[in-house]
């Protein structure tokens, strides 16, 4: 025997091989409790490693598309409010009309067409002013927003922009008093131009709203479909909580044992060398 080796019984090295074993499974049981999953890497198991992984990717991409879509449904609802104001607007010009018509005094009419006019500038403004992230759907029929709801972007939404300003809304002849509103028929004329404005933002109003609780719908559709893929990750990988809390206790329990056995063991084997 070399200076320095130590021989240990049979006993002695079968209980220590025991406990080597013993650690390796608490430390891998651990390590299922802290994680909350079983496989943790390719190595512990790769088929439900890789299908767990591809779960979570669609997950992933899916959480892009439902901030885009999100961005998106804001950004309706603030043209819907826009919409909303733009009507105000609208009401008070047919409030100026009114009062126009029910005073014969030229004057009057004439103070009234200046706040009409005035008014109509003011409803450009807002529209122009009605922009929400970088986009502006109410001031030019021209705009259009595009909405994908898949990873492939083969579906989609778009929304296709309107004019509201007064020149289209009240058409160039209507978005401004005409005559100065000198006269009855003047007046009239610029509360028919008013009707048609009306019903117009109620129909784009509609429009709008309506997209809205398309993209309302997509985006929860989508939340539910992150939620489902995630739900399908974990159940491949995830860890029994209960059953690991148990294996702990059992492995715990195992290595106190062990720990007695190779005590005993090494107390017989000196127990031997002294009666020899």
């Amino acid at each position: 025997m070399s200076i320095g080796q130590v021989l240990l019984s049979g006993s002695a090295q079968s209980t220590l091989s025991s406990l080597s074993q013993t650690n390796q499974l608490l430390q891998q049981t651990q390590q299922h409790l802290s994680t909350g999953k079983t496989v943790n890497s390719a190595t512990d198991n790769a088929t439900s490693y890789f299908a767990s992984q591809g779960f979570l990717n669609s997950a992933s991409n899916l959480t892009g598309i439902k901030n885009s879509i999100s961005n998106a449904l804001q950004s309706v609802n603030s043209f819907v409010s826009s919409i909303s104001d733009i009507t105000s607007v609208v009401v008070q010009l047919q409030g100026l009309a009114t009062q126009a018509l029910g005073t014969t005094n030229t004057t009057t009419r004439l103070g009234l067409a200046s706040q009409f006019n005035s008014l109509t500038t003011q409803l450009d403004l807002l529209v122009n002013d009605a922009t929400f992230n970088g986009t502006n759907l109410l001031n030019s029929g021209s705009n259009n927003l595009v909405v994908y709801f898949n990873e492939t972007n083969t579906t989609a939404l778009t929304i296709t922009g309107v004019n509201l300003t007064s020149s289209t809304l009240l058409t160039s002849s209507g978005s401004t008093a005409s005559n100065s509103w000198a006269g009855a028929s003047d007046i009239q004329t610029s509360q028919s131009y008013l009707l048609t404005a009306i019903a117009t933002l109620r129909t784009d109003a509609a429009q709008f709203g309506g997209n809205a609780t398309l993209l309302q719908t997509r985006q929860d559709f989508t939340t539910n479909l992150i939620t489902s893929l995630t739900s399908a990750s974990n159940s491949l990988v995830a860890a029994d909580t209960n059953t690991e809390g148990a294996n702990l206790n059992a492995l715990q329990a195992q290595v106190q044992l062990g720990v007695i056995a190779l005590g005993v063991s090494n107390t017989a084997a000196t127990a031997i060398l002294r009666v020899l």
